[in-house]
């Protein structure tokens, strides 16, 4: 490991940057804080939606065709829009039927950075594993990436949940970037991961050798996510954090539990932190389910709202079939509301025992999940006592600061060779 410990000049790739909700505009903005904190020179380059960053961190945008934007999504570019050859590149790939976000922006990276190669110590991508990072290397720059986990595992559990055919072909055509993600880990000198259980999937999917992995849990500021003074909670308020039809995130399984809780507890609502999808699968089942007036969606709104929902709710919920670590899980924790969470992936590791920091069951499950959130509503008392050690648990082990350390190291490790 490098004995040098001057600050280092760290460009940090964020293809996706959304600033409060998803996992990597989440990771991206409160590591580049902390690495700040702790004396280092960051500069962003990202693409949309692009993150909202701590004002010591220089941001440089690098706009893309912003296909999958909120308003028009999967919007075919108009050949005027296409400025560059990055953007011939971005266009050509979607009308092949893959993703092509995480492609085009390293290309755009590698494109911005061949003439500030001198600038930089090394490139840290966030999860974007595109070839523009091969072409980096090729410059001298030092290149480690962060995978939070393999995103083979949401094409798996996609294409076990299709509902026809045609979905089937679909999805393989859009997951096709995988294969690229898998030959340029593999490749890489350096790779960051947050989880025993993304270790071995990143091991086994993207044929990366352990000894390139090292895990770097993420963190979460607990001065900030925690239980505000004053408010009191909402008898039957859940609260889950959700990308709507994502499969893995296991939505549904939570709103079919919401629906046999009714049955006996009406007073029981849900509020989603995310952005729901009109005419999407959960739009379909809340509807056929009845649930329109008890499910509230919430967007776009500050991290000092959020802990004032979480602050609100009698009980968070991870319903996900899988996650790589679970940055709603340890907010949720640090908040103090009871946890019930799913066994999927790495959360067990993440949330602690059952019954002792958090509430477990199986994934998939609707009537284990309906079963354990009465539990919970029922036992108010019992539930406080492990929302508390929930909350001493994340204080005990993650905070940003540490993850910002234990990434340095990393770093000087990779400059070391």
């Amino acid at each position: 490991m490098a004995t040098d410990d001057r600050p280092l000049r760290i460009a940090l790739l964020a293809y996706r940057g959304k600033p409060h909700c998803g996992g990597q505009g989440v990771y991206v903005r409160h590591l580049a804080k902390a690495l700040v904190d702790l004396g280092h020179h960051v500069e962003v380059f990202g693409g949309q939606p692009y993150p909202e960053l701590d004002e010591r961190v220089v941001l440089h945008k690098l706009p893309s065709l912003d296909i999958y934007n909120e308003h028009f999504p999967l919007r075919m570019p108009g050949l005027w829009e296409l400025k560059n050859w990055t953007d011939f590149l971005e266009v050509a790939s979607f009308s092949m039927g893959t993703f092509p976000e995480p492609m085009a922006f390293t290309m755009r990276a590698w494109d911005q950075l061949k003439s500030r190669k001198g600038d930089f110590d090394l490139v840290h991508d966030n999860q974007s594993l595109g070839y523009g990072l091969l072409a980096i290397k090729q410059l001298g720059l030092p290149v480690i990436a962060t995978i939070h986990h393999p995103i083979t595992v949401d094409r798996r559990l996609e294409m076990e949940h299709a509902e026809s055919l045609y979905k089937k072909l679909t999805l393989r055509r859009w997951y096709a970037f995988t294969d690229m993600q898998t030959r340029v880990a593999s490749r890489l000198d350096r790779v960051i991961t947050v989880s025993e259980n993304s270790f071995k999937d990143i091991s086994h999917d993207h044929k990366v050798k352990p000894d390139r992995m090292h895990i770097v849990p993420v963190g979460v500021d607990p001065d900030l996510f925690k239980p505000v003074a004053g408010i009191t909670r909402t008898p039957g308020m859940l609260i889950t954090t959700a990308s709507a039809d994502v499969a893995m995130k296991g939505l549904r399984y939570l709103l079919e539990a919401v629906a046999k809780l009714r049955t006996e507890r009406p007073e029981v609502t849900l509020t989603v932190i995310g952005k729901p999808k009109e005419g999407g699968e959960s739009a379909r089942t809340i509807s056929e389910l009845g649930l329109e007036d008890a499910i509230t969606f919430v967007s776009g709104v500050t991290d000092e709202r959020i802990v004032e929902l979480y602050s609100e709710a009698e009980a968070a919920v991870v319903p996900s079939l899988y996650e790589g670590f679970s940055l709603p899980a340890i907010e949720a924790m640090s908040c103090a509301v009871p946890l019930v969470a799913t066994t999927g992936g790495a959360i067990p590791e993440v949330v602690g025992p059952d019954g002792v920091t958090a509430f477990s069951v199986p994934p998939g499950d609707s009537g284990a999940l309906a079963a354990k959130i009465g539990w919970v509503l029922d036992h108010p008392k019992e539930a406080a006592k492990v929302g508390e050690a929930g909350r001493q648990r994340v204080v005990d082990h993650w905070s940003w600061r540490h993850t910002a350390e234990k990434t340095v190291e990393q770093y000087r490790a990779l400059l070391a060779k």
